[in-house]
Formats: C-alpha cells, sequence, structure tokens
C-alpha cells in the first residue's frame, strides 16, 4: 500500500493556538475532532487561529517529549461561519486590531454574516458605536490582507516550498501574487522574492510546463545572469552560459543556446563580443557598465589649466588647517585641482581622510560647491564626523526609491534632474557596483568633478562588477596610491600588520601589545565561550569598552563561529530574556527589545522618524544598524532607533532584519569600530583568503583581537588569489580615451 493511501483524515475545529513560526509556517494547534476528542496537531498552517475549520490528511505519530500527536501532510482550511465560531476566531486575535470586546460588537450585530461585512463592507462596520471610519477601514485592510496572504501561503505550501516565499511575493505585488505566480512560477527565483530555482522550477512543471519549452529555458538562464550578477559579475561568457544552464535544467547545450540566440533577438540579454569574449549580459547591467565606461572616459580626457599660484593655495590651506601636507597629498591636491576626475587610494593610516579634508577645503576655497557621500550610512555619518561637514549615503543622495513594478530601483536625481553641485567626493568607493556608480554619474551635472576615494585591496563591492578596481587598472584615471604612513598612526600594531596581511606576510601574533592581540583557542566551542566574555565581561570590566561599541566579525554566517550561532550566544549574554522586554519569535530568532540588529536588504519605502519629530523621511538600506527600542504584540510590529532614526516594523518585515553582535566581514565594510573581535574559523577557500582578513583587521579603530588558531590567520594571508569577475569596464574606459586594449 503506497503512502498517499494510508493517510488519515480528520475533521475538526481548531480550539487554540499553542505554537507558530510565522517565517516557515510551521504550528502545533489543539483541534477539537468530529468525535468531539481534543487533539493535538502539527503541521503547515500560516496564519492559523482558533474558531477555525480543518480537514487534515496525516498519520499519528509520538513524540518523545509532547506525546501522541498528528502529523497534518495536507490542509482543508475554511473560515468559521457560525457566529459563535466567528467570534472565537476574531476574539483571539485573528485579525490585528480586534480583541474579544470589538469582536463581541461586531458578531452580535452581524451574526453569521460578520466576515463577509468585514472583508466588503467596513463603511457598515462604522455604523456602531465607538468604531469610526477610519478603524473600520483599518480593520478591513487588515483582514483582506491576511486572508489574501494566508490563501497564498496554502497555495504554495501546496507545492512543499517555503510559505516566506508567499510572505515576500505578497509584500511585491498584494491582491495580485496569486495570478502573477500561476502565469508565472519563475518569478519565484528572481532577487526580490529569493527563492531558488529549483523551488520555481518545481512548482512551474507541477502547474504543466514541459521541461523543453522555452519559457522554462529562458527563465533558466536568465537566473544564471542574476544568480552570478549576486556574485558580482556583470556578463557570462555565451558557452558558459550555456553549459551552466543546460547542466542545471538537464536539457541539451544546444537547446538552450537556441534560446540565447532567441533572447538576444528580442533583446532580453544584451550580446557584445568585447576582447575575444562573447559577453552574456542582463540588459540593465550592460547599459550600466557602457554608461559608466563613457562618464568616465570622458571625464577622463577634461583637464584644466590652472588660474592661481598652486603654492600660495595649499600655504594658504595649511594655515587654515593647522597642518603640512605631504608630498604625495600635494600631488593629489594638484591633480583634483586640474583634472574632472582623480582617484585616491592607499591602506589604513596613509592620509585619504586628510586628504579630503584639504580637497574640500580647496574646492571651498576656489568656490566650487561639493557634495560628500558614501556607500553606507555608517560610512557617511564617519565622514562627516572627520570632515565637519555634512556626507550622506548615495541611494539618499540620488532619492533612490522602488519603481511601479516594486522590484527595480529608480533615482529621483537622475539626467534630468540633476545634482546641484560643482564635485562630489565618493568615498568607500571600493562598495560601489557599477548600477549605482552608474546612477551616480548620470545624475552629476556634465561639468562637475569626481574625487574617488577608497582602499584598492579591501574586498570588492557585494553587487556587479568590481569598479573601483577596474578604473584604477585602466590606467585612464589620474591617481595617487598613498603608501606613508603617518607618524601617529605608525605606532599603532593594526595599522603596521594590516599592512604587512597586505604585503603577504606574516605578521607575529604571539605579542599582545598595543593595540592588536591575539588569544590562541583550538576549539570551536572555547572561542565563542572567549568572544561571548571578552564582549560581556573583560572589554567592559577591564578596558572600558561598552559592549555597544564592540563588533564581532567572521568571515561566514555558518558553523559554530559562523554570525548566526555568534548571535545566538551573544544576545543571551548582552539581552538576556527577562520579564521587562517583549520578545517576538520569527524562524529560527527571537527578536527582543534591547536587540542590536542589522537591515540586511535596501527598502526606499520604510518610513522614519527621528526621537524629537524634528525630521522624517523613508529608506533603510543594507547595513544599517539600529537597536529594537519596543515590541508592540497587539499592533504586531517593532520600533528600531538607527541613530536616532525611528523606524516602524510590521511583524512580516522581520525577514528584512537579523542580529548584529556579530556580522560577516563583508557587512562590515566601510565601517569602523572602536573595538573588533574576530574569530578565525576554518571555512570555504572562498573566505579564507587575505582580502578577507585585511577588510577585518582595518575595520578597528583602538582595539582588535584574532581569536582562533594562528594557522588559520596565516593561510588567509597566503591565499591571495581573488575569484574573477566577468566585467569589461577596464576595457571600456580605455577605449573610450583612445587607448589600446591590453
Amino acid at each position: 500500500m503506497d503512502q498517499e493511501t494510508e493517510l488519515i483524515e480528520l475533521a475538526g475545529n481548531v480550539q487554540s493556538v499553542i505554537y507558530k513560526n510565522e517565517e516557515n509556517g510551521y504550528t502545533v494547534l489543539r483541534l477539537v475532532d468530529q468525535n468531539g476528542e481534543l487533539v493535538t496537531v502539527v503541521g503547515c498552517f500560516p496564519f492559523a487561529s482558533a474558531g477555525e475549520s480543518m480537514i487534515v490528511s496525516g498519520s499519528w505519530t509520538t513524540h518523545n517529549v509532547h506525546g501522541r500527536q498528528f502529523k497534518a501532510e495536507y490542509a482543508q482550511r475554511m473560515l468559521p461561519s457560525g457566529a459563535s465560531a466567528i467570534y472565537d476566531y476574531l476574539a483571539g486575535g485573528a485579525v490585528r486590531g480586534i480583541g474579544p470586546a470589538t469582536a463581541l460588537l461586531l458578531v452580535n450585530r452581524f451574526g453569521d454574516s460578520t466576515l463577509d461585512v468585514l472583508e466588503r463592507s467596513p463603511e457598515k462596520l462604522a455604523q456602531i458605536k465607538g468604531i469610526s471610519l477610519q478603524k473600520a477601514t483599518q480593520m478591513s485592510e487588515t483582514f483582506r490582507r491576511q486572508t489574501g496572504m494566508r490563501r497564498l501561503m496554502e497555495f504554495i505550501c501546496s507545492f512543499g516550498l517555503r510559505p516566506i516565499l508567499a510572505i515576500r511575493m505578497y509584500r511585491y505585488y498584494a491582491d495580485s501574487a496569486m495570478a502573477i505566480l500561476q502565469e508565472n512560477p519563475y518569478i519565484l527565483a528572481s532577487s526580490h522574492i529569493g527563492g531558488s530555482f529549483t523551488e520555481a522550477d518545481d512548482m512551474a512543471i507541477e502547474l504543466g510546463i514541459e521541461l523543453q519549452s522555452e519559457n522554462r529555458i529562458a527563465a533558466a538562464v536568465t537566473f544564471e545572469l542574476e544568480y552570478n550578477a549576486g556574485g558580482g559579475h556583470c556578463f557570462i561568457p555565451r558557452a558558459k552560459l550555456a553549459a551552466a544552464t543546460a547542466q542545471m535544467i538537464g536539457v541539451d547545450p544546444e537547446r538552450v543556446e537556441e534560446t540565447i540566440a532567441q533572447m538576444i533577438d528580442d533583446g532580453r540579454i544584451s550580446f557584445e563580443e568585447i576582447a575575444g569574449c562573447e559577453a552574456c549580459y542582463l540588459p540593465r547591467l550592460y547599459e550600466a557598465e557602457c554608461h559608466a565606461a563613457q562618464r568616465i572616459a570622458a571625464m577622463a580626457k577634461e583637464h584644466y589649466a590652472l588660474r592661481m599660484d598652486f603654492s600660495s593655495l595649499i600655504a594658504s590651506l595649511e594655515a587654515k588647517q593647522g597642518i603640512r601636507y605631504a608630498p604625495r597629498q600635494r600631488e593629489t591636491l594638484q591633480l583634483a585641482l586640474e583634472n574632472q576626475i582623480v582617484v585616491i587610494t592607499g591602506g589604513p593610516g596613509t592620509g585619504k581622510t586628510t586628504s579630503i579634508r584639504a580637497i574640500l577645503a580647496m574646492f571651498d576655497k576656489i568656490g566650487i560647491r561639493t557634495l560628500l557621500t558614501a556607500p553606507t550610512g555608517r560610512a557617511a555619518k564617519r565622514m562627516t564626523e572627520l570632515t565637519g561637514c555634512e556626507a550622506s549615503t548615495v541611494h539618499r543622495l540620488l532619492g533612490a526609491r522602488f519603481a511601479e513594478d516594486e522590484e527595480s530601483v529608480v533615482f529621483a536625481k537622475n539626467a534630468s534632474d540633476q545634482l546641484e553641485c560643482g564635485a562630489v567626493i565618493l568615498d568607500e568607493c571600493s562598495m560601489v557596483d557599477v548600477s549605482l556608480m552608474s546612477a551616480l554619474l548620470e545624475a552629476m551635472p556634465a561639468d562637475a568633478r569626481l574625487v574617488l576615494v577608497g582602499d584598492a585591496d579591501q574586498l570588492p563591492s557585494v553587487g556587479p562588477g568590481d569598479v573601483f578596481s577596474a578604473i584604477l587598472r585602466s590606467e585612464a584615471v589620474p591617481a595617487v596610491r598613498l603608501t606613508e604612513i603617518f607618524r601617529q598612526n605608525g605606532q599603532s600594531r593594526i595599522v603596521r600588520n594590516a599592512h604587512m596581511i597586505n604585503r603577504g606576510e606574516h605578521p607575529d601574533l604571539s605579542e599582545n601589545a598595543g593595540d592588536f592581540f591575539r588569544l590562541k583557542r583550538f576549539q570551536a566551542a572555547n572561542t565563542v565561550e572567549t568572544i561571548t566574555e571578552l564582549c560581556a565581561l573583560r572589554l567592559p570590566q577591564k578596558m572600558r569598552i561598552p559592549s555597544e561599541e564592540i563588533q564581532v566579525l567572521s568571515p561566514t554566517r555558518k558553523g559554530e563561529l559562523g554570525t548566526v550561532n555568534l548571535n545566538k550566544h551573544l544576545q543571551e549574554a548582552l539581552n538576556p530574556a527577562a520579564a521587562d522586554k517583549k520578545e517576538k519569535a520569527f524562524g529560527s530568532a527571537v527578536f527582543r527589545e534591547g536587540d542590536r540588529v542589522m537591515q540586511i536588504r535596501n527598502n526606499y519605502e520604510i518610513a522614519w522618524r527621528t526621537e524629537d519629530d524634528s525630521a522624517a523621511g523613508s529608506g533603510i538600506y543594507n547595513g544599517d544598524i539600529g537597536v529594537i527600542t519596543q515590541i508592540d504584540p497587539e499592533r504586531e510590529c517593532l520600533t528600531v532607533s538607527f541613530d536616532g532614526k525611528l523606524a516602524v516594523y510590521s511583524f512580516d518585515l522581520l525577514l528584512e532584519l537579523e542580529h548584529a553582535w556579530a556580522m560577516t566581514v563583508h557587512k562590515s565594510q566601510g565601517s569602523e569600530y572602536r573595538a573588533v573581535i574576530l574569530a578565525l574559523c576554518a571555512s570555504s577557500q572562498m573566505l579564507m583568503s587575505r582580502d578577507i582578513l585585511y577588510t577585518a583587521v582595518t575595520r578597528a579603530k583602538e582595539l582588535l583581537i584574532l581569536v582562533g588558531d594562528d594557522q588559520i590567520a596565516y593561510q588567509m594571508i597566503d591565499n591571495a588569489r581573488q575569484s574573477r569577475r566577468y566585467n569589461a569596464l577596464r576595457i571600456r574606459i580605455r577605449r573610450g580615451c583612445g587607448m589600446a586594449v591590453k
């Protein structure tokens, strides 16, 4: 007998919900079955509430702690139909904003029709004394939204897929989500929904799409291009694209090649043979790379004759700032004065910030209005503190927001409404991908100057392209590499060891002194224990460094020394559960008042206001760090303070937050912390690299502690291999400047 015929069917009404995981839909509930018996049922029942009816199919199991329970494989769910069941449903908190008292008012007035009125006729709700039209409308919208999301979740779960995909689908497409998904299941594999191609493909095949259909192959080709863009590639060579796609979906490469040719013909793929490579691009990345190269090449050819005595100008700036510029810094100032675009690169302590301040003062003196910007909020804040002038993120500077399709990003500042400035200074340029660079260049007036500042030896951008490195390697843009470590920084072992690491040399990790320490640990459990103790006790008590000024870094999210596990231990030590702290379980995480959290994707729609209500705006960006100040179970939301900006997150938005006492080295780019603790852990070869270690070390301002095995640090230093990123920005810049391609 097969498994399907062995399934048992139970029907009944939900008496209570014992546990629910809103991220994956897993629920434990009490069901009164058709015989009047109370049974425990476990399964995927998103948004389950007391009062609703169910027919569940599954089998009886025995849990070693909780005893006999029914494990449901499938469920048919019905909203309650009788007045009594509807009251239980609403009084149990099924709809945000409706408690027992309001539920009683509604059921007394509308009886068996209550849910129909709630969904379709909110104006009738407002006829009840004490319910305003605004409150009635909110209750109706909440009910419709939850009902729509529940139906979508049930549909997605019927294919064995993760309910979190339904949350994302509904957030983007609302009531149209079901129709869009049925028409094109491969939307699940798009970057903004975050499903895998396999998940989307499984659904599509069950819905009847042919294995050899062009739609399926085209979706797989697009997924390959999108997936590799997430890994930093602007294009994929045509032969590799065909082979990878064919292998992924199990069709002949020739069939994939035919589809690629058709996609090139109809514009779904941009194609160009460049430097002997048949490059296949997503159209948006092709346009961004070509536009960025064209603007950079045009700027690189623009030179200005000096109309003033340079020595006198430098002397006046030195007198005003009370310093004397080093020869390389004077060279930087002259280049910035004579050229429309200039690049400044160098390691820690080499004077990049001093150069920024000097250029800013020079531009100000000659009447050039300058805007300061950086890729992340923390980098922009640090730029503001170091220069005394307001800096903003590139996204905020350009007025980023979601387009009407709620997938792509558009910018308020663009070719038709440009920035009002004569110059832009962009710090931490190594973090900027090709799309963001293109958007910035488009928003700049044609005659505006651009100063690019960064450390070329840090990790490249998370997004596609290797912009800063490509510009430097083009040798077409005037550039200065700062190498001298200034006296005040020369005493820092952080700075000295960072430069040794960058040169491929092994620093003496046994020399525990100054601002650089190593605590040798060989077992992962001991490493976790030491890191937790450092954050909770040793650094706050012995070195007077509060835990909120300590940042734990790890190369990876996974494993005992990955950020997920470290954050669980750090939460327990730094912000344990307490009677006066509200908390919200979401997936495998528990968010608690007082937790340090990080936004993990750009969201241009989240509204924020300052704590004193003096300003308001929208947009919280990938990498922004905040603290949970309030959790409101009744309104189903929590509030996060991002450096004084208060943002409210509905519970279904919690998938955009993660704990941030520990973060990956990649996520720490563009930030500096008073103290950094780095977990030295074995990981994949891609993460065991010199640039990962170098980037981690250079995040620390006053104190760096490596915890783990010295040999892991040395292995990282010895691994200087960087994965090649497919992009042609360097070639296009050289070509645009009339230089030979090499």
